[in-house]
């Protein structure tokens, strides 16, 4: 019986490694729902979407662009963030259902505010570190949840933030 047991579990392992060694998208396109939390203490809660495309010169190695786009509205002043990264992507492309990634970006940010007719924005620099799952639905559409970091340096100070999004993704080349 424990025999049996061995040559099936051992067959398993086989099928598993055949399995791992599936290739890498060359490409994803991801576009999805984004929370962000702008400030982590006295901050602002805003609601809004990403989009982001990754090309994968290597199999474990991507480079990501991101734009996002979010909106809140408090006590009558309403005010969008839109930001403007791109950075490596360390990705993990051997499982066929479930690939995990870790990605840091830098690029810029845009805060815009507005009451009662009088506006006002400013530009500042933006960085970002986090990661995510992509779980496989298809083998070219893709579930991903994912955790950011965004830090935005404009007017002189810092702000902190995270953003939590979920997202569509559509693989492109092999996978």
């Amino acid at each position: 019986m424990f025999q049996k047991l061995l040559v099936v579990l051992l067959g398993s392992l086989g099928c598993v490694a055949a399995g791992a060694a599936q290739q890498a998208p060359s490409a994803d396109f991801s576009l999805g729902y984004s929370y962000l939390r702008e400030g982590f203490t006295d901050g602002a809660n805003a609601n809004g979407g990403s989009l982001a495309l990754t090309v994968y010169p290597k199999d474990w190695l991507g480079i990501t662009g991101d734009f996002g786009v979010y909106h809140t509205s408090i006590s009558g002043v309403s005010a969008d963030t839109y930001t403007y990264m791109a950075g490596p992507r360390f990705a993990y492309h051997r499982e066929r259902r479930v690939s995990p990634f870790a990605q840091a970006m830098f690029g810029g940010a845009r805060l815009t505010a507005g009451a009662a007719g009088v506006s006002a924005s400013t530009n500042g620099f933006a960085w970002s570190a986090g990661g995510g799952l992509d779980l496989s639905l298809t083998r070219h559409i893709a579930f991903r949840p994912q955790f950011d970091y965004i830090g935005i340096h404009a007017s002189g100070g810092t702000l902190n933030s995270a953003r939590a999004s979920v997202s569509i993704v559509f693989r492109f080349g092999s996978s």
